[in-house]
């Protein structure tokens, strides 16, 4: 039996389509793109700039607020830490929140040992964020609100155009983690206040080791760049450009556009087809997150009386995950679940299924097939 991939959230496959866009700049088309008097140069650097473009436009955003970087991580860390060292006094408050991937989360507590002062807003059993906790945290003192678009785990989407209003109207920037979101979801940058946003390649059907960091207009000089060495992308991002990888995240952003209208439902079809197909077969299974508000392939789901790594190992055919690969083989439980009110056993339960632009309805028959009957071996074990 051919294997099933179900992890669409820790890394999506190359869209075959990006890999063909991507070929010609590792060969043929091998310039570097600040190597502008001569051809090989300048068409690299045009290239560059057409994948900027395809970019901003997914996101509602000008070619001139795209920065290129290594990923979803550094971007984060860019903005958080750069903002920090230039920060205007006497803004040293940092509000987040405590379901925040780990490339966020952990800038933020390295700032808080050095003096600022980091706010974790509360969020309920969905994991959305409480928006009176917000009104009262975001304050005078506030520098950046950092809140991530839709959660890694349990996939909720959180109210960033309200709390992107109450950042604004506290002189507060406001930075989203959209690592998760972008290409699958509608964004507009300008609509939901946002000043900073972090995108990932490989989360959209794009090569990993790329990314991107929107950069509102007129906000690059308050960053301050966390390398040396060169003048690249407006010296927030030193080095010489990873031209395949730019290529290949234009392409898979140009292509996100054209078909997430028709994909996000498509995909959204048969994750709801997995869920009823397990509550069938499961007695007792819990779904995490806010069903009414999350994004289209994500499944966070609790098994009773098993333990989700005993799960997974019991399905060879089937790619699952536990929950963020950032943190795989984690002694403790996650901390997205355990922010939403799960206690230890039923965070140790939980599997996390990503479903994404390749899965089939064949594929999650058999998963529903397979699920089943290895939750109830396990389960009479118990």
């Amino acid at each position: 039996m051919q294997a099933i991939y179900l992890d669409y959230h820790a890394t999506t496959p190359c869209d075959p389509r990006v890999v063909q866009a991507m070929l010609p700049y590792f060969s043929e088309e091998f310039g570097n793109p600040s190597s502008s008097l001569h051809a090989f140069g300048r068409r690299a650097a045009r290239a560059v700039e057409d994948a900027r473009e395809h970019v901003a436009n997914l996101i509602g955003a000008s070619p001139g607020e795209i920065v290129f970087t290594g990923g979803a991580t550094e971007s984060n860390n860019l903005t958080i830490l750069g903002l920090a060292r230039r920060r205007p006094a006497p803004r040293r408050r940092i509000v987040t929140t405590p379901i925040e991937h780990k490339a966020v989360l952990e800038p933020c507590h390295h700032l808080a040992d050095s003096g600022f002062e980091v706010v974790e807003l509360p969020v309920d059993p969905t994991g959305t964020v409480d928006l009176e906790a917000a009104r009262v945290a975001i304050d005078d003192e506030t520098l950046l609100v950092a809140v991530q678009f839709a959660n890694n785990e349990i996939g909720t989407i959180e109210p960033l155009a309200e709390i992107g209003r109450i950042a604004r109207a506290r002189g507060a920037l406001f930075h989203t983690d959209a690592a998760q979101a972008v290409g699958k979801l509608p964004i507009d940058v300008d609509q939901l206040g946002i000043d900073f946003l972090s995108i990932s390649g490989h989360k959209l059907y794009g090569p990993k080791g790329i990314g991107a960091l929107y950069v509102r207009s007129g906000l690059r000089r308050a960053v301050e760049p966390l390398m040396l060495g060169g003048g690249q992308e407006s010296e927030l991002r030193p080095g010489t450009l990873n031209v395949p990888g730019i290529v290949g995240l234009g392409e898979a952003c140009r292509l996100a556009a054209l078909e997430m209208d028709d994909e996000a439902p498509r995909v959204a079809e048969l994750r709801d087809t997995l869920e009823h197909g397990l509550t069938e077969t499961v007695p007792g299974l819990a779904i995490n997150g806010n069903r009414r508000n999350r994004l289209p392939g994500n499944s966070s789901l609790t098994f009773p009386d098993v333990e989700a790594d005993a799960l997974i190992l019991n399905l060879p055919q089937l790619a699952l995950s536990t929950g963020s690969a950032c943190t795989s083989g984690a002694l403790e439980p996650s901390h997205v679940l355990t922010a939403i009110g799960l206690d230890r056993d039923a965070a140790n339960s939980t599997v996390r299924v990503g479903i994404g632009r390749f899965t089939t309805q064949d594929e999650i028959q058999s998963a529903i097939s397979q699920i089943g009957p290895a939750w109830r071996r396990l389960a009479t074990l118990t």
